[in-house]
């Protein structure tokens, strides 16, 4: 019997040896499955979610183009990512893509047209949701996975429209490396079944197909759209026979030798076995505070009853009175949330059926309501003589996941913001350095690009080159069609500039309606001058603007960067002061800057401060030139001339400083200076009884459209027939001003009389005459002086002086510089004479004292 019990318990030990044996095989391949399936879930969840913050940039930018596409995407590949490539497909069509090298035949690819695609793109779009599919071979070469998320943006109200799909291709070979299926120590052997992520029903697309017929030990790899299977052996398959076999087998040959000593070994055995319980109840208790510390309960299912076993922290955890009741397999699955529910069925089911480790997470409800997240975990355990059971831990998780959900919606508005900053500082970029009309950079822009370009320029051994360019009749336009015409002018002008140049030159508006084209030459000045006549010649074509015509013109203004390297801003200056001469030669030319020009700048702006201190220092001063009658030679009037009383030159005549005085806008105040000192030197005269009849002033054709003349002229309260007015002729033929037209006719009404100045040296006409009516018409200096030795002239002149006579208008001829100019003059009838021959311009005193001597000589 002895010998029976000892072959008994020596079969028994054996076999249980072997089962043990495959237990920790088991368990160690499990843990190698375990440590690659991590690496899987978190590589692929890690690839995943790098390209979620690139489909939020998409939602926030859903015009975005390949470049701003291309920038968002290359960060994605600085993380260490087995990412291939990132296609964007709006409308399902792929038009964007990074990288591009080496994907262009992916590009245009259309999912609804590509059989091996179409399905997962469309079931990303009609699910709203990620899917991932694969593996896949490559149009590109290799095999990968491929991620699609389909992109929803916002739109009317608070609908939203499908964008289309951002495709993530994942290198499945970079992928396998990096989780660990190709080192050299794993000391398994792999297969991954389910491919498009069905899980255990799909297909094998990894490792040898035999493993899974070698009773492998299986574990489920999460992915973000599903799961796949992972199966495992050991390299050199399962081992038949323990290692320790017949060691074991000694041992118990030798403890059946030991059997005629019972009682000594009994006896040592139960005190042996009293100090293990003392030692396992103080183990159960440290167990049992430390679970109760730690909030995790433990649990038992038996697989054959559906009987649970729940210790008072589960019930806690389930809500449930921690009464020591029985539970039921109802009790557990009845709590679960029903959305989690069919997850945490298959991973149970899972577990039974592999007969490995279990584990989940999921929601349950408590009976009052609350929602809680939990975690557990367990393995099957099954005793020789009793049924399998598995002995798990479950703990809650609620605060957890609601801390990282918390975190990841967080890090979500984060990125966003930071993309929405990101593309609102590009938008503010571009407008602060860009016209908002034409779309050409502004002058912002242009002066950070002038030393670039002069830099860039010396560097090439070439030189910085600047075209200022000012559209001619521009406010004519602008003032007639309004200011849209004058806008599509603007726009057709920059279109113009835009074709004339190379990709390498930068146009530029930087004022209304300026522009300036910067760009690098090289020895040839020619070819500016060709630039600059080819805008010229585009300009002057017609421009159709809602049926009308418009025509324009511009004028350039050319520096040059020379040899002494000038400092790029006074390119800019220079090319001004070439277009300020183009303008004053007529428009519509070009005009290269010199060194001349800039000596005429400089004498320029010192002749306006001087002119601009001289009328606060009131220099400039009126001189009279005495007028003759014709016939008796007596003193009929004055001519008050603007002359200037410099402070280094003397008296200076308007031809030094009349040009320069109109560019600064004060011809005016010079005018209505003359005038008051006319009207205080006249009474003078009177006081003085000289019997000067009249004085005239010149009047500018600017002070004729002053719309306050005639409130100024009343408050002077001149006498009638004691002053004229010396209009230009080209004033009066303007028909078009209104307001002159009435101030004229308004100053004829205050007893000031109208003088035609420089007659004979415009156009006018009979009709122009007729319609102004003036007083006097005073014939140009140019047609009396050569009448003495031209018939032709004389004649010219006799015919001015008849129709003056004819139209009851009295005729001056100024420049008499002789006598035979006066007899020749009398002879035709003029009335008035006025020149060197009988008097220069003199001041008020020396007028005076003329006057005076004059009439001396004639009592004598």
């Amino acid at each position: 019997m002895a010998i029976l019990v000892i072959a008994i318990c020596a079969a028994y030990a054996d076999h249980q040896n072997t089962t043990l044996s495959d237990q920790a095989n088991r368990a160690d391949v499990l843990v190698k499955v375990n440590l690659v399936r991590a690496k899987l879930e978190r590589n692929i969840s890690a690839n995943l979610q790098l390209v979620r913050g690139l489909v939020a940039a998409v939602v926030t930018e859903p015009y975005m183009g390949q470049q701003r596409f291309a920038t968002l995407a290359s960060n994605l590949f600085r993380e260490g990512s087995q990412l291939r490539n990132i296609a964007g497909a709006p409308d399902l069509v792929i038009s964007l893509m990074y990288p591009m090298k080496g994907n262009e035949r992916a590009m245009g690819l259309d999912y609804r047209q590509d059989e091996r695609q179409s399905e997962a793109a469309l079931r990303a779009r009609d699910e709203r949701k990620l899917v991932l599919a694969g593996p896949l071979d490559l149009k590109q070469g290799g095999k990968a996975l491929i991620g699609r998320f389909p992109v929803f943006v916002p739109s009317a109200g608070d609908t939203e429209r499908f964008w289309g799909i951002i495709s993530a291709v994942v290198d499945l070979q970079r992928l396998y490396e990096a989780s660990g299926l190709f080192d050299d120590d794993l000391g398994i052997d792999v297969a991954l079944i389910g491919k498009d992520a069905l899980g255990p029903s799909g297909v094998q697309f990894f490792g040898d197909p035999d493993i899974r017929k070698k009773n492998p030990v299986t574990a489920e790899v999460l992915l973000p759209s599903g799961s796949w299977q992972i199966a495992a052996i050991p390299k050199k398959g399962w081992r038949s026979t323990p290692s320790n076999a017949w060691f074991l087998r000694a041992i118990m040959a030798a403890a059946g030798a030991l059997i005629v000593i019972p009682f000594w070994a009994t006896g040592r055995l139960l005190g042996e076995r009293q100090r293990n319980y003392a030692e396992l109840r103080r183990l159960s208790r440290r167990l049992e505070l430390a679970l109760e510390a730690s909030g995790i309960g433990v649990w038992e299912h038996n697989l054959a009853t559906n009987d649970l076993s729940w210790d008072a922290r589960v019930n806690e955890i389930y809500g449930k009175p921690c009464d020591g009741g029985s539970r039921g397999y109802t009790d557990w699955a009845g709590a679960i949330h029903p959305v989690d529910l069919a997850g945490a069925h298959a991973d149970f089911d899972s577990a039974v059926a592999s007969g490995g480790s279990y584990s989940s997470e999921y929601r349950i409800v408590r009976p009052d309501g609350e929602i809680r997240h939990v975690r557990s975990k367990a393995t099957i355990y099954q005793a020789p003589t009793e049924t399998p059971k598995m002995i798990g831990a479950e703990w809650d998780v609620t605060a957890d996941v609601l801390l990282n959900s918390d975190l990841v919606r967080a890090k979500q508005l984060s990125d966003s913001k930071n993309a929405e900053l990101e593309a609102a500082k590009a938008r503010i970029e571009h407008i602060a350095l860009h016209d908002s009309l034409t779309g050409l950079p502004n002058r912002r822009y242009l002066d950070q690009m002038l030393e670039e370009y002069a830099a860039n320029a010396r560097r090439d051994g070439g030189c910085a080159a600047l075209l200022h360019i000012d559209l001619d009749r521009f406010k004519h336009i602008n003032d007639t069609l309004g200011h849209a015409a004058g806008d599509a002018m603007l726009v057709h002008a920059s279109t113009v500039l835009q074709s004339k140049v190379d990709n390498r030159a930068f146009v530029a508006r930087i004022g209304g309606d300026e522009f300036v084209i910067l760009c690098a030459i090289g020895n040839n000045i020619k070819q500016l001058a060709q630039l600059a006549e080819g805008i010229i010649s585009q300009m002057r074509e017609p421009v159709y603007y809602q049926g009308h015509r418009c025509r324009f013109g511009v004028s350039v203004g050319i520096a040059v960067d020379s040899a002494k390297h000038i400092e790029a801003k006074q390119l800019l200056v220079n090319a001004d002061i070439a277009l300020y001469r183009a303008k004053r030669r007529g428009r519509n030319r070009h005009e290269f800057f010199t060194e001349m020009m800039q000596s005429e700048i400089v004498d320029s702006k010192r002749i306006a401060d001087e002119i601009l201190g001289g009328l606060e220092r009131n220099e400039f001063i009126a001189f009279y030139q005495p007028q003759f009658d014709a016939k008796t030679l007596e003193i009929v009037g004055v001519e008050a001339l603007a002359r200037w009383r410099h402070p280094n030159k003397g008296i200076l005549a308007p031809d030094v400083f009349l040009r320069i005085a109109e560019e600064l806008n004060v011809v005016s105040t010079i005018d209505r200076s003359i005038l008051n000192q006319a009207l205080s030197d006249f009474e003078e005269w009177s006081a003085a009884d000289l019997h000067i009849p009249r004085v005239s002033v010149n009047v500018s054709a600017r002070r004729l459209q002053d719309e306050g003349l005639i409130e100024s002229l009343e408050e002077l309260q001149i006498k009638n027939g004691t002053v004229s007015f010396e209009l230009v002729e080209s004033i009066f033929l303007d028909g078009d001003d209104d307001l002159v037209s009435w101030n004229v006719d308004r100053i004829k009404e205050l007893g000031i009389d109208i003088e035609i100045d420089d007659f004979g040296t415009g156009y006018a006409s009979i009709v122009s005459l007729l319609k102004l009516q003036p007083r006097r018409l005073k014939i140009d200096r140019q047609l009396v002086i050569p009448i003495v030795a031209s018939a032709k002239r004389r004649q010219v002149v006799s015919s001015i002086i008849e129709i003056g006579q004819s139209l009851g208008i009295e005729i001056v001829a100024e420049g008499v510089e002789t006598m035979d100019h006066a007899r020749v003059l009398k002879g035709l009838g003029c009335d008035i004479l006025q020149g060197y021959a009988f008097g220069q311009a003199l001041g008020s005193n020396d007028l005076k004292a003329f006057v005076q001597s004059r009439r001396l000589r004639a009592a004598s």
